[in-house]
């Protein structure tokens, strides 16, 4: 299979038809080998229905059903556990994505890219709830994760297959793919897609979703930069918090015999006391989170680097 294509459906009932029209006529010329899988989060409407009639006419059609709705991630994560392509291409299914950007996504990936993920330049949402928050966010998000794109939130990306074997995902963490996959030595970029104002049925993001976003995020940096050695995070502000706890503590006893201010009337005292409790609580906790990660990586025998390619080996 050359190329699998995953959509996450969440009442789109009105969409669907359309949809699958337009992906067949953007691969129709290609002679891919395809496959369109079609994940029903949970929908209230008759989404369901109108998928089992496209897969009963089209046998590239495969369609998998939740049992509610568990979120555009997870149903996300369904269709790449799934897929057999040796491309797997993520779309919306409100058609805001141009189906006629996959082959062009497939280009770059020949190009020797693992990863490409779509940039909506010219992107018809609208600014003050949509726009201006995705800006911010992508820049942060960027800054943090050391992957520079424009556009995080856009679904329409393409991935080579073995790249997503190594990523879990959960939460909103989808938007994270290129970043996480980055981390194991994939080679990512980034080109311009099109982009199309809604036709039928309610878009189900908004602001609301910035928070999740930026606890994803710190989720992420932490994966990024300190999942096998936790220690040096909470280690380092440990050791941080009990140096502010000593120098506080000293500035007491200075001010006991040098000021005569009565150290049990002195707010720095409680300081000094919450600080070193602070410190050590830190240093114990990296303690856990390096147990947390030895378990996690020993118990499934599952390494800490990734592995490209091995010549001459038997």
């Amino acid at each position: 299979m050359d190329l699998s294509i995953v959509v996450p459906i969440y009442n789109e009932e009105d969409n669907i038809p359309i949809l699958h029209e337009r992906i067949s006529d953007a691969l129709i010329d290609t002679g891919l080998e395809y496959e369109l899988i079609l994940v029903d989060d949970g929908s209230s409407d008759n989404s369901y229905p109108a998928l089992k009639r496209l897969s009963s006419k089209d046998d590239r059609v495969k369609v998998i059903r939740l049992r509610r709705n568990f979120g555009q991630t997870a149903a996300m994560a369904a269709g790449f556990d799934s897929a057999s392509g040796r491309v797997v291409v993520p779309m919306d299914g409100d058609l805001q994505n141009d189906p006629l950007d996959i082959p062009l996504l497939l280009q770059r990936i020949d190009e020797g890219y693992d990863v490409v993920s779509g940039w909506r330049k010219d992107r018809k949402d609208t600014f003050v709830n949509r726009k201006l928050p995705s800006i911010l966010a992508n820049s942060i998000i960027s800054k943090m994760t050391g992957v520079h794109l424009h556009d995080y939130g856009c679904t329409l990306k393409a991935y080579r297959r073995e790249v997503l074997d190594d990523v879990n995902l959960y939460g909103e963490m989808h938007r994270f793919v290129p970043a996480l996959a980055h981390q194991v030595g994939a080679r990512v970029t980034e080109m311009p897609v099109r982009h199309h104002e809604r036709l039928h049925g309610k878009s189900k993001y908004g602001i609301s979703r910035t928070m999740k976003v930026i606890l994803d995020l710190m989720t992420v940096k932490f994966l990024l930069s300190y999942s096998t050695k936790p220690i040096q995070l909470f280690g380092r502000w440990g050791i941080y918090t009990l140096c502010a706890g000593f120098l506080s503590g000293a500035v007491t006893v200075y001010m006991k015999f040098f000021e005569n201010t009565s150290m049990n009337r002195n707010p720095l005292l409680i300081l000094t006391a919450f600080l070193l409790f602070m410190g050590v609580q830190f240093i114990v906790l990296g303690l856990l989170a390096e147990l947390s990660a030895r378990t996690y990586y020993e118990a499934q025998g599952k390494p800490i680097y990734n592995i490209k390619e091995k010549i001459n080996f038997a």
